[in-house]
């Protein structure tokens, strides 16, 4: 029997709705969420994301603002710009597009956002509220992944997870999460010794690695839930043939468009997993759900003690 589809699309859609009542009440007590979204240069595909998120507030209404600084802008001035943003007290969120131009300092400037207003959780102090179980603004796309899972009534409590791939921004926060949730957690990594033998033995696979189509059904526990983090753009034929070989609508598409947009999981393991996230529709959806969500949540955890109503749902 093929996986249950885990509709990210849906879920994003709910998580949306919620947030927008949310938004409602707040600017009806007098408080209304901000977000500054920080887009230095010319990036296309940044530039894209950005729309995407300066769009949702608009349909939310989150008040937002872009600061586009121009690519040859030094990290002194972008330094400035955040220093000046953290002092403002209608923005509640601030938001730096990475990547940054090779000549600024991209930690330096992460480290100079205010904690409070960080919501796109990558903070050392956001980390460790994470990692000790305190209020903290926690990162989008690993966030995201949790609402899948308990959106979609999979248990996470007594479970065995793997995460494939460590880095700051998914691998290690959604362990942590796991965690937090009481899942049984192994990392997994480059370094890791017979890798489809250790996600086997996950009840949920999550695959955060950035390769094409690299968890293949000898990776997958048969009926154990995988989420696909991965977001990646094939164009070489051969490499399109590994993946979607009789694939009749994928085929037309290749044809047309050249690439086709592919996670980390192959299309295979759809025969032996249990719940599988889609790539498109699956967690992508969420990260901008969970942007908006962290976005009036850092409004009430900064100025939610003014309004009583806010001070007790805390």
């Amino acid at each position: 029997m093929p996986a249950r589809i885990l509709d990210g699309v849906k879920i994003a859609s709910e998580i949306r709705g919620e947030v927008g009542a949310q938004v409602k009440a707040m600017t009806a007590a007098g408080i209304r969420p901000g977000l500054a979204v920080v887009l230095v240069g010319h990036n296309p595909a940044s530039e894209i994301y950005v729309r995407g998120k300066v769009k949702s507030c608009e349909e939310l209404g989150i008040y937002s603002e872009q600061h586009t600084p121009p690519d040859t802008v030094s990290t002194e001035e972008l330094l400035a710009l955040v220093n000046e943003l953290n002092e403002r007290d209608e923005i509640d969120g601030i938001l730096v597009q990475l990547p940054l131009p090779p000549q600024v300092d991209s930690k330096k400037v992460l480290l100079a956002v205010d904690p409070a207003k960080d919501v796109d959780g990558f903070h050392p102090m956001n980390v460790g509220l994470l990692s000790t179980q305190r209020d903290g603004l926690v990162a989008c796309t690993p966030a995201g992944v949790i609402e899948i899972l308990k959106r979609s009534q999979i248990a996470i409590a007594g479970q065995e997870a793997v995460v494939v791939g460590r880095s700051d921004i998914v691998g290690k926060p959604v362990a942590m999460l796991l965690i937090n949730a009481n899942a049984t957690v192994t990392v997994c990594h480059s370094k890791t010794r017979d890798l489809p033998a250790v996600c086997r033995r996950a009840d949920i696979l999550v695959a955060a690695i950035g390769r094409a189509g690299m968890i293949t059904r000898d990776f997958v526990k048969p009926g154990a839930t995988v989420i696909d983090v991965g977001t990646n753009r094939v164009t070489d034929p051969a490499e399109f043939q590994r993946l979607y070989a009789g694939n009749a609508k994928r085929e037309e598409t290749f044809r047309t468009k050249g690439s086709t947009l592919v996670g980390d999981v192959h299309p295979e393991v759809a025969e032996v997993a249990g719940a599988l996230t889609p790539v498109p529709g699956g967690v992508g959806p969420l990260t901008i759900a969970m942007l908006m969500s962290n976005t009036v949540r850092a409004a009430k955890l900064r100025r939610g003690s003014r309004i009583p109503e806010f001070s007790r749902a805390r």
